[in-house]
């Protein structure tokens, strides 16, 4: 396929705009106030009225028409930047729908693969048993990837209303992670909290899980080390919880740390087939976090020095009894 050539891409149409605009107006000034200077010599040589000559109105001209020029240049940019953040979308859609499709039709090849196995084969008992098992682990991968999107377009819905419990976070926290103790194995997970008593804040106990589950899950996935560990540990900071999730992982590094909150973003290149994950996790924590009128940071000194994420949630001194 030809590449378009350069003078079709945005940026080059809106510089060659900008110059054109820029030089219209230069030499429209130029020669206005070139005429005008003849014509001031003409009423001078030949004694002429100035008024019925000369606009009296000629710099008010020249500073509308400027103002004008100047609301089109603002105009042009808007639509540059439109445009470019339009094409940005676009790609990273792009890229979403790639990867997506790679992460449901993955599953689907190797169950199909599995039952055909079964239909031509006479398969013994302990074989039978592990095919099994991976078909289920095919399946539960498939229900997670349709999961994400139906919670993604619950949590982007405008009639979405959550039921909102005070509940005691901590607690929370801790069943979560017995609960699912089975998805993480091999991983070490320990919660810190410095007192006793229970910390209470109005949650959605199935979003705020949801949010849980994002943040472990990304700590065990971009993970390289024979054990992989993730501290939890609650303060409070200026009337503000925060909840740290601090990992050993593969860590981000700083330029990528304002993007991975973005729809669709995917950590390197956004053409890169090998990323791994589907853009819309980090996302959707992110949602989760400011549907409990908090948010989530990122903090992580770059490639191999683990990262730390955390939710900061507005809390009263009541709440901490």
């Amino acid at each position: 396929m030809n590449q378009p050539k350069w003078f079709f891409h945005p940026i080059s149409v809106f510089i060659l705009s900008i110059i054109a605009l820029g030089m219209s107006l230069f030499l429209y000034i130029y020669w206005y106030v070139k005429v005008s200077t003849g014509l001031d010599a003409v009423v001078r040589k030949f004694h002429l009225d100035p008024e019925q000559v000369l606009a009296s109105q000629t710099w008010v001209v020249i500073m509308v028409l400027s103002i004008l020029v100047a609301v089109i240049l603002a105009g042009i940019f808007v639509i540059f930047v439109y445009n470019q953040k339009t094409f940005q979308l676009y790609r990273l859609q792009n890229n979403f729908i790639n990867n997506f499709t790679h992460e449901l039709k993955t599953p689907v090849t190797s169950i199909k693969l599995y039952l055909e196995t079964f239909l031509k084969k006479e398969i013994p008992g302990n074989d039978r048993e592990k095919y099994i098992g991976y078909m289920l682990s095919d399946v539960n991968r498939l229900g997670e990837n349709i999961n994400s999107i139906l919670n993604l377009a619950r949590i982007e819905s405008k009639n979405f209303k959550g039921e909102f419990i005070r509940s005691d976070i901590v607690e929370i926290i801790k069943r979560f992670c017995d609960a699912n103790s089975h998805l993480f194995q091999g991983c070490i997970i320990q919660t810190k909290y410095s007192s006793d008593r229970p910390l209470l804040y109005p949650v959605d106990k199935s979003l705020f899980e949801m949010l849980l589950m994002n943040l472990i899950t990304n700590a065990v996935k971009y993970n390289e080390s024979d054990k992989p560990r993730i501290d939890i540990s609650l303060t409070i900071q200026s009337g503000r919880l925060h909840i740290c999730f601090t990992d050993n992982g593969v860590g981000i590094e700083k330029a990528e740390q304002k993007k991975i909150f973005k729809k669709f973003y995917q950590v390197g290149e956004a053409d890169n087939m090998s990323a791994r994950g589907s853009g819309i996790g980090l996302y959707m924590a992110q949602s989760i976090a400011k549907i409990h009128k908090g948010r989530l940071e990122i903090q992580s000194n770059g490639k191999g020095k683990g990262s730390t994420f955390t939710i900061i949630l507005p809390i009263k001194k009541t709440d901490a009894v």
